[in-house]
Parts: C-alpha cells; sequence; structure tokens
C-alpha cells in the first residue's frame, strides 16, 4: 500500500523519526489535526520492515538492543512541555515484558492507579507486534481505549509512518497533544517516581525508590545490572553461535553471584538494606521470569534462583509475597506463554513447559 500525504506536511515528521531528548516538537502540534486524518497508515517501507521483527540476533550471532526512539519528559518544572496532570496521561505496557513490568509496579507503588491509565497488550508478539484483545480473549489483556487500535504499532505509526524501529512496550502517551511522550521504561519509571505526587493520596506524596542519598550508589548498580542481567538474558538467549552465547550465560551467572553477595550483607530485605529501591525494582522483573522462563527457554541453565541462590531466593520472595503490588503486577500466564509461544525461532513447536511448580516457592 502506498501512502499518500498533503504537501503541507512533507517535512514535519524529520523530529519524531530522530527525536533527540527533550526536543521540543511544536510544529508537529501546528500540524496535529491534519497529520493525525493522513498519517494512520504504514509506509512501504515500513510495511516491509515488518518481516523483519522477529529476527533478533546480528550476522555475528549476537543480540544487540536498540536505543528507544522517544524520549520526552513529564515535569513539574515551570513551562515544561509535557506537565503532570492527573487523566492526561496513558501507559501502554505488557505483562509478558519485563521493561514494561517494571513502570507497572512503580505506577501501583506511587497509587497512580486513578491518575494514568494503563491498557495491556495480548502475550502472544507476531510479526505485526503486540496486539490488543478483549479481556474475554485473552484473560488480563485490555483494548485500547484511546485510539481503539488493533496493533501497537498504529501509535508508532501515528507518530511517524515512516517509522522502522520495533514497536516496544512500555509507551507512555499524552492525550491531549496525541502525542507519544516515552518508550524507555527506566526514564519512565523516573517520572512515576517524582511527576505526580500532586495527584496522589497523601500516603504516597513523597514516597520515592530513587533517594539522594542512593543515586550514584544505584546508578552504578543499574549500569551492571542491565547490562549482564536484565539484558544478560536476552544476549544468551538470542544468541546464534555457540561461543557468543557460552560468553554471556557465564558473565549473567558471575552478575548473579554478585547480587547474591551483596544481598548476603544487606542490612535489610533489600538491595540497599531497608530501603526499596528502583534499584530493587528493575532487578525483579528479571529474577521472576528467572526460573520459570530464562533457565529452558534462555537456556540460562547454570543455575536455578531456587536451588542456587538463596539470598536471591529470599530476597524474591519477599517482595512477592510480601508486596502486593509486585505480585499483583506479575502474570506468569502471560509472561511464560509469551516467551514460549512468540519466539517461534527458538521454539518452533511453541510448547509451554509445564514447569517448575510452583511458578515461585512460598516463603
Amino acid at each position: 500500500m502506498l501512502k499518500t500525504r498533503p504537501l503541507v506536511l512533507c517535512n514535519i515528521y524529520k523530529c519524531a523519526r530522530y527525536p533527540p531528548a527533550r526536543h521540543s516538537r511544536l510544529s508537529h502540534y501546528c500540524y496535529k489535526p491534519i497529520a493525525r486524518q493522513f498519517f494512520t497508515v504504514p509506509t512501504m517501507s515500513a510495511q516491509n520492515n515488518q518481516a523483519e521483527i522477529l529476527k533478533w540476533a546480528s550476522q555475528d550471532g549476537e543480540f544487540r538492543r536498540k536505543p528507544s526512539s522517544f524520549r520526552n519528559f513529564i515535569s513539574k518544572e515551570p513551562g515544561a512541555e509535557y506537565p503532570p496532570e492527573k487523566g492526561r496521561y496513558h501507559l501502554y505496557i505488557s505483562w509478558a515484558c519485563p521493561w514494561a513490568h517494571r513502570t507497572a509496579i512503580v505506577r501501583a507503588l506511587k497509587g497512580l492507579q486513578g491518575v494514568i491509565g494503563l491498557s495491556v497488550v495480548d502475550w502472544y508478539l507476531g510479526e505485526l507486534g503486540w496486539r490488543f484483545s478483549t479481556p474475554e480473549e485473552t484473560p488480563g489483556a485490555t483494548i485500547d481505549p484511546v485510539h481503539h487500535s488493533s496493533h501497537l504499532r498504529e501509535l508508532y505509526f501515528r507518530m511517524n509512518p515512516d517509522y522502522e524501529g520495533r514497536f516496544t512496550v512500555p509507551v507512555l502517551w499524552d492525550k491531549k497533544t496525541d502525542t507519544l511522550v516515552n518508550n524507555e521504561s527506566s526514564e519512565i519509571i523516573r517520572m512515576l517516581n517524582e511527576e505526580f505526587d500532586d495527584f496522589v493520596d497523601d500516603k504516597f506524596k513523597g514516597v520515592t525508590f530513587y533517594p539522594k542519598s542512593l543515586r550514584k550508589d544505584i546508578d552504578e548498580l543499574n549500569e551492571w545490572v542491565y547490562d549482564t542481567v536484565n539484558n544478560g538474558v536476552y544476549k544468551a538467549g538470542f544468541a546464534t553461535k555457540q561461543e557468543v552465547y557460552e560468553a554471556h550465560v557465564i558473565n549473567l551467572f558471575k552478575s548473579l553471584d554478585r547480587l547474591e553477595g551483596i544481598l548476603a550483607k544487606s542490612t535489610g530485605p533489600y538491595i540497599f538494606g531497608n530501603v526499596l529501591t528502583e534499584a530493587d525494582i528493575r532487578l525483579y522483573t528479571t529474577i521472576i521470569r528467572f526460573d520459570p522462563v530464562y533457565v529452558q527457554h534462555f537456556k540460562c541453565n547454570i543455575g536455578t534462583i531456587r536451588h542456587n541462590y538463596p539470598q536471591l531466593h529470599k530476597w524474591l520472595r519477599h517482595l512477592y509475597w510480601d508486596i502486593p503490588q509486585f505480585k499483583e503486577t506479575t502474570n506468569f500466564e502471560h509472561i511464560k506463554k509469551h516467551y514460549t509461544k512468540s519466539h517461534r525461532q527458538i521454539n518452533p513447536f511453541g510448547i509451554t513447559p509445564v514447569g517448575p511448580i510452583p511458578d515461585i516457592e512460598p516463603k
């Protein structure tokens, strides 16, 4: 299908295609009513790109995660392009995706359920990307109440009909300007943590998972945990060469050993003692998936959390069983079915293993 466009709009999407952090798109907003009317169909190049959506590794066997494309910020600062407002923003997530999961946890921990709307895609990721389903079709999924989209990719094409990246969750959407604000989970959780306190109940005001006294330590830990654990399981699981897989899986378990030592020395139930921080939240979404999925599906089987890492196991069960927002946002059915039935290059017949039983052990 060829694209059509009004001549007046020839160049207004340039900044949307390659948007730097905090980039202003005022010229885009000026044309928004016209742009939204005409730019709802992907271009030929974007359509052709969909055949590549499930090809993860490069020719050298390495999986390289591409950076997020939309990096604007919601801020309480005077004159901010995206100020916090109740009901203005909508969050799109998948219960299966660990990156999206972290935003759902912070939204719940900060009491933002009545401030920021939530849509959940189906667990299945096909050649057209994430799709929307009714709860009757797929329990735990929702429709898109903002645009009534059939697939998440339609939101990306609303921003740029030539978009050629991946259609990732989470997506933080501004309903007022009909704009994708941000799709980088690490930045979204900072916004949810800091910018909406004026709209939450008093018991959530001032609650922070990024305290000033620990920011340097949190940032340092997040950096190596992201590279070798959060993303490390994918580097191992999507590798297409033996030596690449082995290098990443060994680095992954070295980092798990390191985390085990950190928790053994902690003075409280969390990584930094008695303070729950975003470091715990970001690590949780990987560790909760480890035994049910990553051990078998991504061949991360040098050990398991429940049998080989007693401190991580204790930490994990505390978060899941003692803090309701962690359990309530963890959907094992979506998690297990997504990986095993969507990644056909790894699991051609889409068989979902029954175990481990239980998905998480009791305390």
